[in-house]
């Protein structure tokens, strides 16, 4: 079998590392990025330096980035920085004769697309320790130098391996969309194990709860802890450069079960496939007619405009969208089977797979028990227009339901005003756009007419549908 691997993996090379001209092709642009950067940030005397996969040279064939970081001192004010870093990045991409646009993470940074490469302009402090960063991206430096040290010339095609095995097989990157593995943790997965195969032999054996402190900043008893510190997250790796942060803290549940499940399939039958990455087709009509028919289920389909901002706003926020209209259907005894959000540059889609879609038309309100006077008498004056009776020892009240199908509950809840759709637990974003307007339904037709137009959507419900199963281990 090891001779297998080295087969799979040598061809895997391939695809994993860039070629000699795109090497020179980056390094030009660099040069030149990094000339007008200094020249620009000299004026406010702030340090450019090169961060990310690029300066670490771990990065992937045709994934030309790079992350150029201004770093201000620590006496800066926070809105000057900001203020700064946004005039630098500017004029850097007027120099270039780049488009540029204005992104966010924690504080605005200038996103730069000349030619073919991406490149942003972040703003950040020049601080002595990483822990004690003023700002998230304060870190990045540090990251930066730490991999660099570790990893030298030696490990970093082992890094592109588990970055493609990642990318290839849709868990690659700590993005509110993924919420995967980033390129800062397959580039400590490798630095603590080795090579990618010991990565992937290591992870086959994974437990519920996996920890990796590489600089061991915990004894034995401490890392007993850890997982009531860092509650919720399988995967704990103790940042090294700041160790009282897990630098897997974006990895979910299902994709640490999903890379665990990859890893022992790939040892068991390794095969080049796992690298190249998986094409779908959009869910055609007879799939979607059988899907239903054989679960028993009523899909809802709910899709509305996307607003104007990036994957890390709208995911989380669609994600607690779709929690509160499960929760709001629940409150009228609807039950939700399976739930999922998918946004692209267009549209973002609330997808329901309901459990319960239809209820009776009567709805039985149960009352006090018969020798409570008082309090009957009160529920008999509220039901006094509908059927009473006593049933076992209780009054009983049979009243019309107001909503008979999920899908009007849904339309009654939504077709509000912004401000009341925000008061009823809605995210800003989603409740500013579902307020314009929304499509929904729970027609086959109407669902593939949203597939015909939107082929995304369909590959979506895909995935959604036919789902991988996940199993523990012996």
């Amino acid at each position: 079998m090891e001779e297998k691997y080295r087969e799979v993996i040598k061809e895997a090379l391939k695809l994993s590392v860039p070629s000699r001209a795109e090497y020179e092709y980056m390094n030009e642009i660099k040069e030149k990025v990094l000339n007008i950067a200094e020249q620009h940030a000299k004026v406010y005397n702030c340090e450019v330096m090169l961060c990310g996969s690029f300066a670490k040279n771990t990065w992937l064939p045709k994934k030309y980035e790079m992350d150029v970081f201004i770093l201000f001192s620590p006496k800066v004010d926070r809105d000057r920085l900001e203020e700064l870093g946004l005039i630098i990045g500017k004029r850097v991409a007027e120099d270039l004769g780049a488009e540029y646009v204005i992104e966010y993470a924690e504080h605005p940074y200038v996103r730069i697309k000349y030619r073919d490469v991406q490149i942003d302009i972040v703003p950040a402090y020049k601080v002595e320790k990483a822990s004690e960063k003023i700002s998230a991206v304060d870190r990045t430096p540090f990251h930066t130098k730490y991999v660099k040290e570790k990893i030298g010339n030696i490990l970093n095609d082992e890094v592109r391996l588990l970055k493609k095995f990642m990318l290839a097989n849709e868990i690659y990157g700590a993005d509110a969309k993924v919420n995967g593995f980033s390129g800062y943790v397959c580039e400590l997965l490798i630095i603590h194990y080795g090579t990618f195969l010991n990565v992937l032999k290591a992870a086959a054996n994974w437990k519920p709860v996996t920890i990796i402190d590489i600089e061991n900043y915990y004894s034995e008893h401490e890392k007993e802890f850890l997982p009531k510190i860092f509650k919720g997250q399988p995967l704990i790796i103790i940042d090294p450069v700041d160790k009282d942060r897990n630098a897997a803290a974006a990895v979910s549940v299902e994709n640490y079960f999903k890379f665990i499940n990859l890893a022992r399939k790939f040892l068991e039958n390794p095969s080049i496939s796992f690298f190249e990455p998986k094409k779908y087709e959009p869910i055609n009509e007879a799939e979607l007619i059988k899907y239903q028919m054989d679960r028993r289920i009523e899909l809802i389909v709910l899709r509305f405009f996307r607003p104007k901002v990036v994957d890390d706003i709208i995911y989380p926020q669609m994600r607690k969208f779709a929690k509160r209209v499960e929760n709001i259907l629940l409150k009228y005894n609807f039950k939700v089977l399976n739930k999922g959000v998918f946004c692209n540059e267009k549209y973002c889609y609330l997808v329901l797979e309901m459990e319960i879609f239809k209820l009776p038309k009567i709805e039985k309100k149960i009352g006090p028990i018969f020798t409570d006077l008082q309090n009957s008498r009160r529920f008999l004056e509220k039901y006094k227009d509908y059927l009473t009776y006593v049933e076992n020892d209780r009054w009983v009240a049979e009243v019309p339901r107001k909503f008979v199908r999920a899908i009007d509950k849904i339309i009654d809840s939504l077709s509000k005003d912004e401000k009341t759709l925000r008061d009823k637990g809605i995210p800003s974003f989603v409740a500013m756009q579902i307020s314009k307007g929304f499509d929904i339904t729970n027609e086959t037709s109407k669902i593939l007419s949203f597939i015909k137009e939107d082929e995304s959507f369909g590959v979506f419900l895909r995935k959604f549908f036919f789902k991988e199963k996940l199993t523990l281990w012996e």
